[in-house]
């Protein structure tokens, strides 16, 4: 096995056939994709379709009619045997499609949640999914990625990487590019490899792949680091306790039966089968599927609306959120971020126009400043612009958007961020982080042939650079404060107060027209001042100008804010942009009324918990706040009993995403921390994303309260028919096999058809869901008058044909209660009149109830299903009185919703 680490760069390179500048080629990449596969850890095997199937027949209550089966079988009576395995089998292939869906939906999820790396292949820096890496590819690291295999480090700045997932080491590893000449070294001592599934949390780096999939580190203890979490949501956690308790509770109805039919002279053997079917058609088992496959599809549905759920617990609890802290750039905004103006000593460059500026345009004295601003802002920079290919007109930006706006506009006037780099290669680096909000680089002045930069090494070395420069960008307020010299044209004039009250003057001007804001400045750097390669120190800045940014409103993002506001949820802007920028944004979109009423992440840091309480209450938009003001916010809010969904992309948002009921991270500039610990990525990174994900919970919500109100009320239906029936005379109101029937009618199609029940009209003009209310979204004796009214309808038609001594009365019974069940399918589909809902928007639905109909048409006179399930035919008579009679649940819930609707109304 290669010891990497003990291998000079250069050579790990030269073994691995890369030349890390150029990366590999096309050609190269795929014979390495065919000999090592793709760069994925092998998962334990899903299910099986067989798998699936079998499974249905493993809860209780199955392998109690399976017994039965056997049973009647032993003693003779093929005919039920033959009924209960047709019914168990129609079940178990219920079942089975449902949850064989699910697994397909959830399977196609994951699939896409592989993060993108970003690689140098045939000579250019390109994003690629992370199991498309194969050994030889040159991978750039940055703080918040992932790392996506294990990697030789071959360039490293400030690099640190937490790698307690692999080694328990909790501190996060300092790295180094350099070899290290030992043969034997434990995985936490190899200092410059990168290990799969680590976190870089701070600096830059390069590393060549050297392993992937189950050969990494990560790989060889079979860390299963993207799979998708198999626990139950509480909500079927919820229906589990629900169905346990209707289990203990069929029981004892049960033996009542059983015992009453015993007393009234009833055939043993027939009490047994009775027994049994009723204590299957008492517990609803298919509930924990049915919520399955509706979380499942619903997360489909998310998806086709660029949400992307990672976990199936959060599409429930997005119904109840009352809360949305969005972050704005990316968001909010477009993340399109352009610099529109450009201010130096008291020049005003708008690059906002329609033309191009043109530099014969600008003062030839100011035009010097400017050149250094725009090459130090193209060399203290992360981000690269790719050029447009197959017919794109866009310039790609792959990085972030800030330090891009900056390229595009020294791309503008000709500079171009690689002649740059040639004539002022970096040596050091000092990253940005949210504390210092600060960013430093150090070059090393060379002689160049491009006379504009030429030009501007001239002026640099007039102020008294020899060979060395730092440049420093970052928040303006920050950068005035460690800057002693302020550069107007050729002049250098010390910084005073009036020239700092003068800057932030342009400064709050710019951001109150809701600008992004940076400053930049530079200065000397002797080499003794560069210490194992860095640079600690920001200080004495040559103040230079200001860089004036816009990223307009995401279009939609108004609309979906005033949506949110009538449905009850309050939009929360948090950000780390300058407060005018951010009340300026807020205030245009309509998330607060005044541009002023914005709090600073620091004044949070100086209340107490009351205060901060009373704050979050009041205050809708927070600027300049560190991610332990996010965290603040976010468990403040959530001590006031809100459900909060937040929105993050940095490695330092990970606490808060984590915190909140519903974290959700940005799929395009979002880093991989933040995407693994979140419960919903979204793919455009749009505010309007949420709020329409938002919308879906809540239909999936409401569909799985429907569908268990029906199957419960249904239920129940059954169990007054069997408990009542005996006293009005009638002593087995309802055949074993009409039981199991009437319970393959209710819980299949019908059921499934209400888990995919579209959008209610005024579904956003509605309150939350209440986390406090119960599942079933009404109250237990609703359901059991719900039931008991459906019994009297069908008990009552039985009992009129029962005491005329018609033979058919058992059939009328059964067909009444049948019916009942498929009207009621219409009652709870919606709150409103059915007449003002129309059946097409559910072609399921139209499906089910003619496919329930028919069947049981066919039940009442097929001849050998007559003989199969003890019925007779019906005459004209009373086939329409059992479907009259099985519609007036219909008009009383019609009339009940009448009531209900002009008293919300008054």
């Amino acid at each position: 096995m290669q010891k990497w680490f003990s291998m000079d760069k250069h050579k790990v390179c030269e073994e691995l056939k890369v030349d890390y500048k150029k990366g590999l080629d096309t050609s190269e990449v795929k014979k390495r994709m065919e000999k090592y596969g793709k760069n994925e850890l092998k998962e334990k095997r899903s299910r099986s379709p067989l798998k699936i199937f079998f499974l249905q027949f493993a809860s209780t209550i199955v392998i109690v009619l399976l017994i039965a089966a056997v049973i009647t079988a032993f003693i003779g009576e093929l005919k039920d045997t033959i009924v209960i395995g047709v019914i168990l089998f129609l079940n178990a292939f219920l079942g089975f499609n449902q949850e064989y869906k699910a697994e397909k939906a959830m399977s196609a999820l994951k699939k896409l949640s592989v993060p993108q790396v970003k690689v140098e292949r045939n000579g250019e820096t390109v994003e690629i999914p992370a199991n498309e890496l194969v050994p030889g590819d040159i991978v750039y690291l940055e703080a918040g990625n992932y790392v996506p295999a294990d990697l030789r480090l071959i360039f490293t700045s400030n690099l640190k990487i937490q790698e307690s997932a692999l080694t328990g080491e909790s501190e996060a590893v300092e790295k180094t590019d350099e070899i290290i000449n030992k043969k034997i070294l434990p995985l936490g001592d190899r200092k410059n490899i990168a290990y799969s599934g680590t976190v870089v949390t701070y600096g830059r780096g390069t590393g060549v792949v050297v392993n992937t999939a189950m050969q990494t580190e990560i790989g060889k203890i079979a860390t299963m680091i993207q799979t998708v979490s198999e626990e139950q949501t509480p909500m079927q956690k919820r229906l589990e306790r629900l169905g346990r308790t209707l289990a203990f509770a069929s029981l004892g109805i049960v033996m009542i039966i059983f015992v009453m039919g015993l007393l009234r002279g009833e055939d043993l053997k027939l009490m047994f089968m009775t027994s049994v079917s009723f204590a299957v058609a008492a517990v609803p088992e298919g509930l924990p599927t049915v919520v399955t496959i509706a979380l499942a599809l619903g997360a489909q549905r998310m998806l086709k609306r660029n949400a992307l759920v990672r976990k199936l617990m959060a599409v429930e609890t997005l119904g109840s959120v009352n809360i949305i802290c969005s972050d704005k750039t990316g968001t909010i905004t477009e993340n399109k971020m352009r610099v529109t103006v450009i201010e130096l000593a008291g020049l005003k460059l708008d690059f906002g126009k329609e033309d191009e500026p043109d530099p014969k345009d600008i003062p030839e004295d100011d035009l010097g400043a400017m050149e250094i601003m725009l090459v130090g802002g193209s060399l203290c920079n992360d981000a690269e612009i790719q050029i447009p290919k197959d017919g794109k007109e866009e310039i790609d930006i792959i990085g972030d958007p800030t330090e891009g706006a900056l390229l595009f506009a020294a791309e503008k006037i000709g500079i171009k961020k690689e002649d740059c780099e040639i004539a002022m290669p970096r040596v050091s680096e000092y990253p940005f982080d949210s504390n210092r909000k600060s960013m430093t680089t150090v070059h090393r002045l060379k002689d160049t042939q491009n006379k504009r930069i030429s030009d501007v090494n001239g002026l640099l070395k007039e102020q008294g650079v020899e060979s060395l420069v730092a440049f420093t960008k970052g928040a303006v307020d920050r950068l005035i404060n460690i800057s002693t010299k302020v550069l107007d044209g050729d002049n250098v004039i010390e910084m005073n107060e009036k020239i700092k009250s003068k800057i932030m003057k342009q400064h709050d001007e710019l951001a109150k027209n809701g600008m992004r804001i940076l400053g930049i400045g530079f200065r000397p750097v002797k080499q003794d001042e560069i210490i194992d390669g860095k640079v600690v120190d920001e200080r004495d800045l040559t103040f230079l100008g200001i860089f004036g940014m816009m990223d307009p409103a995401r279009p939609g993002v108004k609309e979906a804010v005033e949506t949110a506001r009538m449905a009850g949820i309050r939009s929360i802007m948090i950000t780390g942009d300058h407060p005018l920028t951010a009340g300026y944004i807020a205030e245009k979109l309509g998330i607060i009324e005044n541009r002023n009423k914005v709090i600073q992440g620091n004044e949070l840091d100086n209340m107490t918990e009351e205060e901060i309480i009373k704050t979050v209450n009041e205050i809708s938009v927070y600027a300049r706040v560190s991610p332990e003001n996010k965290l603040t916010i976010v468990n403040a809010l959530k001590d006031q009993g809100n459900i909060v969904a937040m929105t993050g992309d940095g490695v330092n948002d990970a606490p808060a995403l984590k915190t909140a009921d519903i974290g959700i991270a940005m799929g395009i500039t979002g880093t991989d921390v933040s995407k693994e610990v979140s419960d919903i990525v979204l793919l455009d990174d749009n505010f309007s994303s949420i709020v329409k994900a938002v919308k879906e919970g809540r239909v999936i919500f409401d569909n799985i309260q429907k569908f268990i109100k029906y199957i419960l009320a249904s239920n129940i239906a059954e169990i007054w028919v069997m408990l009542l029936g005996p006293f009005l005379g009638m002593s087995l109101p309802l055949m074993p096999l009409q039981i199991l029937w009437v319970n393959l009618i209710s819980d299949g199609l019908p059921a499934l058809a209400l888990s995919v029940e579209p959008a209610e009209a005024g579904i956003m003009k509605r309150p939350p869901n209440s986390t406090k209310k119960n599942l079933l979204g009404t109250s237990w004796w609703l359901l059991i008058l719900t039931g008991f009214v459906i019994s009297v309808f069908s008990l009552g038609n039985g009992f009129f044909f029962h005491e005329i001594n018609d033979a058919s009365w058992r059939t009328v019974l059964f067909s009444t209660l049948v019916f009942s069940q498929l009207f009621f399918t219409l009652c709870v589909r919606t709150k409103n009149s059915i007449f003002k809902e129309s059946l097409l928007k559910n072609k399921m639905i139209i499906l089910s109830l003619v496919l329930g109909f028919i069947l049981q048409l066919m039940v009442i006179y097929v001849p050998f299903l007559q003989t199969t399930f003890s019925t007779v035919a019906l005459s004209g008579f009373e086939l329409f009185l059992s479907l009259v009679l099985g519609s007036s649940i219909l008009w009383i819930y019609e009339v009940i919703k009448f009531i209900r609707r002009k008293k919300d109304r008054e």
